[in-house]
């Protein structure tokens, strides 16, 4: 049996939460876990019936976010520096409507980081979250891939029964030698 990539992990983990529907930001470091989410549900190509890019991180909250109200529950995938984008959207709107959201967000700006300007966004994005008061759960290579499938998991179970969003900050960094 081939041993599980911290992709497939992490795109068994949102499966097992429940979701109905994934909303992602393209991103070259959170491909292989689209591809893995996409592959999952029987597409190709970047989308499938329940996996779809979206332009950018407020629109995906905002079209995402909106599932319980339809009695259904999303997903996101993204990377952390688009929280600069989504915390408005996500305070005004997911929060403030007790409305159940998992974000899956690969985080920038850790150890193996190439791009030296991603520090300055990426470094307070857990301190902007705790302020907001999401719930944050963090993941890296210390933890094996069972534990991230289980987490995230977790995390979207978590979010449906709080009513609120739950942010899974994961660094792919390191992990299975490719950048998620």
């Amino acid at each position: 049996m081939a041993e599980t990539s911290y992709a497939e992990a992490v795109a068994r983990g949102v499966w097992r939460s429940g979701a109905d529907l994934v909303g992602y930001v393209p991103s070259v470091t959170v491909a292989p876990v689209i591809d893995s989410l996409v592959e999952a549900d029987g597409g190709a190509a970047g989308s499938s019936p329940r996996v779809t890019p979206l332009s950018r991180e407020e629109e995906a909250v905002g079209l995402v976010g909106a599932l319980p109200l339809a009695g259904q529950f999303g997903a996101v995938v993204m990377q952390d520096n688009g929280f600069g984008n989504a915390l408005t959207a996500l305070t005004t709107f997911s929060v403030s409507y007790h409305l159940p959201l998992l974000i899956v967000a690969n985080t920038r700006g850790s150890l193996g980081e190439y791009n030296s300007m991603i520090h300055s966004v990426s470094q307070p994005v857990p301190a902007w979250l705790e302020a907001a008061g999401i719930h944050t759960l963090h993941l890296d290579r210390r933890s094996g891939v069972e534990d991230w499938e289980d987490v995230i998991a977790e995390a979207g179970v978590h979010a449906r029964m709080t009513f609120r969003p739950v942010v899974v900050l994961a660094s792919f960094w390191n992990t299975d030698g490719k950048v998620a």
